[in-house]
């Protein structure tokens, strides 16, 4: 059985970028679904309660709708307060300066963008970090 991953970026070529990485990295393991903004993001949420993501990344810079907080931070609020979605992992990738802030303000990991484009290990080794069990795959 796949485990569930959700991926919301409000840049098409960011979505792709996550979703090739992942499928490069760790083949169908995972069944990716992917939200354009938070909103969308939100909704996906709810329709999957009865089988939550295992993973969501989230980039915070998107829709302005929830000033004053970003559309990336809003989504994680709503996440932390549903508690069928209790044991998600939840990683911030995004290329705001404040991003470690709000990672550990939320408690969620996070990878700047910047980081993530030189060097594509840094998701597996993110992801070995959630889920130690990757590493064996």
């Amino acid at each position: 059985m796949s485990m569930k991953i959700l991926i919301t970026d409000d840049t098409k070529s960011w979505l792709v970028f996550h979703k090739k990485l992942i499928e490069e990295l760790y083949g169908d393991l995972f069944e990716i679904t992917m939200a354009s903004n938070a909103l969308e993001a939100v909704n996906i949420i709810r329709h999957n309660i009865e089988k939550p993501f295992d993973v969501i990344l989230t980039d915070l810079q998107m829709e302005s709708d929830f000033e004053p907080l970003l559309a990336g931070e809003w989504l994680i609020s709503q996440i932390k307060n549903i508690k069928e979605y209790s044991k998600t992992h939840i990683v911030i990738i995004s290329a705001m300066y404040n991003i470690e802030h709000i990672a550990q303000q939320y408690g969620v990991e996070y990878i700047p963008k910047n980081l993530l484009v030189h060097n594509k290990l840094i998701f597996k080794f993110m992801f070995e970090k959630i889920m130690p069990y990757l590493n064996k795959i």
